[in-house]
C-alpha cells in the first residue's frame, strides 16, 4: 500500500429536523390543542484515533463525508428522530487543520481520542412549546438549524520516542529490522525506503520504545532532490535523533572518511533548512558498517577528529549486530530520563521509580 500522510476533505454534518405546527383532532375531543413535536437533531461528523491504522489513504479517494438529517417533527406529539453521528477513523498522530485558514484545530496524539469536525444542526421546536395560558392554540413553529460544514486538511505525523536520520543506504532499515519487530524492505540500491517505517524495541517485559525509519536523505532535498525532505516532518514528535554515518569503503581509492564527514555535514544542512527546532533537538551519532572496515578503531578517531563531532558516539554493525545492544540500552535509559522530567514538569507522578541501567552513560555514547 502506498503510503499517505496528507490529504484535504470536505465535512459536512446533518441538518437538524423542522419542528412541526399541528393540533390534535380526535372523535368526542373537540379544541384538543397543540401536539406537534419537536425536529430531531442533525448528524455530527466525528474523527477518532486508532493505532490499527497507519496511512490516511482512504481519505485520498473519500473526499466527502455528510451526515444525515435529522427528521421532521410530527403530530400527536412524536418528535423527529436524531440522525446518527459519523465516525471517521484516523491514524493516531493525525494533525487536522482548517484548509482555509491552516488553524491547528485537533491533534490527536491518543489512541481512542475522539474530536467534532462539523456539528449537526439543532431540531427546531413545535407548536407544542409555545402553548401557555394566553397562547393555547399557537401555530408557531421553529425550522431545524443548518449543520456546520467544514473543509480540513489532515497530516499526519508518525508518534515515536526516536528517529533515525542518515543518507540512502546507511544501514537505517537493517538498524530497525535487527533491533524491533519492524520488517522494512531492505536492498543494494538507494531509496529502497519509500515511506516512514515504525518498530517497536523492548528492553524489558516493561520497558520499550518506538523507532521511526524514515527514506534518506541526500544534499539537496530542500530543493526537491531524491525523496524530498517532507517525511523528516514525522521526526518532529520524536525525543532522540540517531544520525547513521556509513563508514564502510567500498572504493579503495576514495577517501572515505572525508567522504563520511562531507555527507554528515550536508544533512545537517538540510535538517537545518527545514526545521531550526527538529535541529536542535538531540541527535546522537552512529558511526556503521564497522563490519566492513579494517581498523574499525582507527576510523572512529579519524572520523571524530575530521568532524569535530561533540555528542554522543556509537559505533556499531547493523548488518551483524555489533554494538546495538548496547546502544539501546543507553537509549531506554535516556527516554526514561525524559520521561520522568516531563511527568515532574507535568506533575505527573508514577508508582514507582524507574531504575536506570548503571552500565552507560546515554550522554557519552560508547564507553571507551
Amino acid at each position: 500500500m502506498k503510503f499517505v500522510d496528507e490529504a484535504t476533505i470536505e465535512v459536512i454534518a446533518g441538518k437538524g429536523g423542522n419542528g412541526s405546527a399541528s393540533f390534535r383532532r380526535e372523535k368526542f375531543i373537540p379544541k384538543g390543542g397543540p401536539d406537534g413535536g419537536d425536529g430531531g437533531r442533525g448528524g455530527s461528523v466525528i474523527a477518532r484515533a486508532d493505532r490499527n491504522i497507519n496511512t490516511l489513504v482512504d481519505y485520498r479517494f473519500a473526499r466527502k463525508h455528510l451526515a444525515r438529517n435529522g427528521e421532521n417533527g410530527r403530530g400527536s406529539d412524536q418528535y423527529g428522530a436524531g440522525a446518527d453521528d459519523v465516525v471517521l477513523r484516523m491514524p493516531v498522530g493525525t494533525m487536522i487543520y482548517d484548509a482555509e485558514t491552516n488553524e491547528l484545530l485537533h491533534d490527536l496524539d491518543t489512541h481512542g481520542q475522539t474530536v467534532t469536525l462539523a456539528k449537526g444542526g439543532q431540531g427546531g421546536l413545535g407548536n407544542i412549546r409555545f402553548k401557555s395560558s394566553i397562547n393555547r392554540a399557537p401555530r408557531q413553529f421553529t425550522p431545524g438549524e443548518d449543520g456546520e460544514q467544514r473543509r480540513l486538511r489532515l497530516e499526519l505525523k508518525v508518534l515515536a520516542d526516536v528517529g533515525l536520520l542518515g543518507m540512502p543506504n546507511a544501514g537505517k532499515s537493517t538498524l530497525i529490522s535487527k533491533i524491533s519487530n519492524a520488517r522494512p524492505k531492505i536492498a543494494d540500491y538507494p531509496f529502497t525506503t519509500l515511506h516512514p517505517n515504525l518498530g517497536v524495541v523492548r528492553t524489558s517485559a516493561e520497558r520499550s520504545f518506538v523507532v521511526a525509519d524514515i527514506p534518506g536523505l541526500i544534499e539537496g532535498a530542500s530543493e526537491g532532490a531524491g525523496l524530498g525532505h517532507l517525511f523528516l516532518r514525522h521526526l518532529s514528535r520524536t525525543r532522540i535523533l540517531l544520525h547513521l554515518v556509513d563508514l564502510s569503503n567500498p572504493d579503495p581509492d576514495a577517501d572515505r572518511i572525508s567522504q563520511a564527514v562531507k555527507e554528515m555535514q550536508a544533512i545537517e544542512k538540510e535538517l537545518q533548512r527545514y526545521d531550526q527546532a527538529l535541529f536542535d533537538k538531540p541527535r546522537w551519532l552512529i558511526l556503521n558498517k564497522l563490519d566492513m572496515v579494517e581498523d574499525p578503531e582507527a576510523a572512529r578517531e579519524a572520523f571524530l577528529a575530521s568532524s569535530q563531532w561533540k555528542g554522543p558516539v556509537f559505533t556499531i554493525s547493523a548488518l551483524t549486530g555489533d554494538g546495538t545492544r548496547k546502544l539501546i540500552y543507553a537509549l531506554q535509559d535516556a527516554l526514561d530520563v525524559a520521561r520522568d522530567k516531563q511527568h515532574l514538569e507535568d506533575g505527573v507522578t508514577g508508582d514507582e521509580d524507574v531504575e536506570i541501567d548503571p552500565r552507560f552513560d546515554p550522554t557519552r555514547g560508547d564507553q571507551q
